[in-house]
């Protein structure tokens, strides 16, 4: 059984960004053959010219909220919130700092109200119910709410500017509490060329949680089992996907969520639900071919993910350690090139 030491990597501070490329679409893509282990050095808006009418590229369409708000405990002492899952019209799962107990009572600004109903000692999270229900909700969120960023990123954006620069261009459905960042760097412009070159788009959602942030948990790898996230793929784009595979296209997931999902939905048949499907060397991908992706972080679900797609039984290499890895050995190139790691960071598309 492997431990998180064995998806560990040394990355100096100086490489992680705290801001996105402008434009979005001019970030650096290292393009790394899975197959050859051959590394390409690209801008990300030359994918244009690497996709072709056999690729079908598949983007999540999740919306990130603004999931982190500030308050006060009925004894007057600061509670922050980070909203992770809405569990009814009224009550929501999330993590609070400093630690809460049931009965407590919360206040926020624009009359908004939660009473603490549950704690998870294990992982931290509380059960609130708040006083209003959506779409109120969600129009207070907007007022007072502020923008998910990742703990490693500290930035002196304005919230609007936040907003903006951690959200996909295609993004619709409100859901996330993190923004699924491989889809950043897409502009309207580049989207607009790869479908004129005739590459077909398709989008499913799977709304990201937490579980992108935490360090990974023993009973997480002792039962095989990652966080529960919510995910939704139509009938139509399924069948248009299934049918696209057996005609032999290639099929690119866009980010480790778009990954998740499809995997999820081709271990299970389930279009819509919840998955904690947990991929990790020696997984078999079932439907993704290739995968844009941003630089991980060290000990991570996600670099346990893309470390499963570079070696067996996915390509001929035997996954052992990830710095002996031929990804890790890609990640060392990407830190001696000072490619930008994590979520503004820059991208990389395995093939």
């Amino acid at each position: 059984m492997f431990t998180p030491a064995d998806f560990d990597y040394h990355l100096p501070k100086d490489r992680i960004a705290v801001a996105p490329a402008t434009p979005r679409d001019r970030c650096r893509l290292l393009a790394f053959d899975r197959r050859l282990n051959s590394i390409t050095h690209l801008k990300f808006y030359e994918l244009l010219d690497q996709l072709t009418p056999n690729d079908v590229l598949i983007l999540n369409e999740t919306k990130v909220f603004p999931a982190r708000i500030y308050g006060t405990k009925s004894t007057g002492g600061k509670v922050e919130l980070l909203l992770l899952e809405q569990l009814t019209t009224s009550k929501w799962r999330a993590i609070a700092r400093p630690g809460l107990k049931p009965t407590m009572v919360l206040n926020f600004e624009n009359n908004l109200t939660a009473v603490v109903t549950d704690f998870n000692l294990s992982t931290g999270e509380v059960d609130c119910e708040f006083n209003q229900t959506t779409p109120i909700f969600y129009h207070t969120l907007d007022v007072i709410g502020h923008t998910p960023l990742p703990p490693y990123i500290h930035s002196s954006q304005s919230e609007s500017q936040l907003r903006s620069d951690y959200q996909t261009v295609y993004a619709k459905i409100n859901g996330s509490a993190a923004a699924p960042t491989a889809g950043l760097h897409f502009t309207d412009q580049l989207l607009a060329s790869i479908k004129k070159k005739g590459i077909t788009i398709e989008y499913i959602t799977l709304h990201v949680g937490l579980g992108t942030f935490q360090p990974l948990r023993p009973e997480n790898l002792q039962t095989g089992k990652l966080h529960h996230e919510w995910y939704d793929i139509s009938p139509a784009v399924a069948s248009r996907l299934l049918q696209a595979k057996s005609n032999g296209q290639r099929l690119v997931a866009v980010g480790t969520t778009t990954a998740r999902t499809l995997e999820s939905y081709a271990a299970t048949g389930q279009l819509t639900g919840t998955t904690d499907l947990f991929i990790y060397p020696p997984f078999q991908f079932k439907l993704v071919d290739s995968l844009i992706t941003n630089f991980h972080l060290p000990q991570s679900s996600l670099l346990m993910l893309v470390s499963a797609l570079c070696s067996r039984p996915n390509t001929n290499n035997k996954y052992t350690q990830f710095n002996t890895s031929p990804l890790g050995n890609v990640y060392h190139q990407a830190i001696i090139d000072h490619y930008r790691f994590f979520s503004f960071g820059d991208a990389m598309w395995i093939r």
